[in-house]
């Protein structure tokens, strides 16, 4: 039984849904690009009437905002919250199911160690979120190009682009993680939604109250688009507590998976 030709088939149709829906949304905020710089001046006016409360929450800084990377990297705040949903429901998913759909104890009564069983799962999951990923940076690129006048830099918007991977991959470790320490998860999505908004909201109230610290809890803020604009990078600093979080919850996931008991189908 190849697991992970099984969980790449199983899990296609979502895949092509959710990078259809993620493209969709970038083709919409993409293509107001236009009528936001059309006059500058009279847009940024309109936007200063804001308080800079509301700017930080809404993640609107005046600075990048008018140019293609920095109207991307706006647009990328929403797609990157969509991102970490599907990514959570993938995680979550693709470890509980066997569980929830009581087909455990006959996956691991097969010629096949535990430890695989995870690995191709998960293999399967990183493989899928590559995808969708490859489908959003084509488009950004390709948008980017056609949209804006000016000359905007291919690098910077794969660089921007490639963060929906790195914060997806911190969801779709915690979901696995979560998934061998729930016994038997009834609801995916009532697991996922709460646990993706309630990051994305430490990250608002950050940004409300102006505390750069907030950075480091919350990956919804590990890679800041205006960063990545102005240093031409990523932040090392929370690159390495993205890495080290997916290393400790994927090690946990297969500690806790190997050890647990396997209940039987009734």
């Amino acid at each position: 039984m190849n697991v992970f030709l099984r969980e790449l088939r199983a899990y296609r149709r979502s895949t092509i849904t959710w990078a259809v829906a993620l493209s969709g949304i970038l083709m919409l905020f993409m293509a107001l690009y236009p009528t936001f710089t059309t006059d500058v001046a009279v847009t940024r006016r309109l936007l200063e009437q804001f308080p800079e409360v509301v700017r930080n929450a809404l993640d609107i800084s005046l600075s990048t905002f008018f140019s293609v990377n920095g109207f991307f990297g706006y647009l990328l705040n929403f797609a990157i919250l969509a991102g970490a949903i599907q990514a959570m429901n993938l995680g979550t998913g693709i470890i509980a199911k066997e569980t929830t759909g009581r087909t455990a104890d006959f996956l691991l009564s097969k010629p096949i160690t535990r430890s695989t069983v995870v690995t191709a799962k998960l293999a399967a999951a990183v493989v899928l979120l590559v995808v969708t990923n490859v489908v959003f940076a084509a488009g950004a690129v390709l948008l980017a190009t056609l949209l804006s006048e000016e000359e905007s830099s291919a690098g910077t918007l794969l660089l921007m682009a490639s963060t929906l991977l790195l914060v997806q991959l911190f969801f779709l470790a915690l979901g696995a993680l979560v998934a061998v320490i729930v016994p038997r998860i009834k609801s995916v999505v009532a697991v996922t939604l709460p646990t993706v908004f309630a990051f994305y909201i430490v990250g608002m109230v950050g940004d409300v109250v102006a505390n750069e610290d907030v950075r480091f809890l919350t990956p919804f803020k590990f890679f800041e688009p205006e960063r990545i604009i102005t240093d031409g990078r990523l932040d090392g600093a929370t690159l390495a507590i993205d890495a080290a979080f997916v290393a400790l919850a994927v090690g946990l996931s297969y500690l806790m998976y190997v050890r647990e008991d396997v209940r039987a189908s009734t």
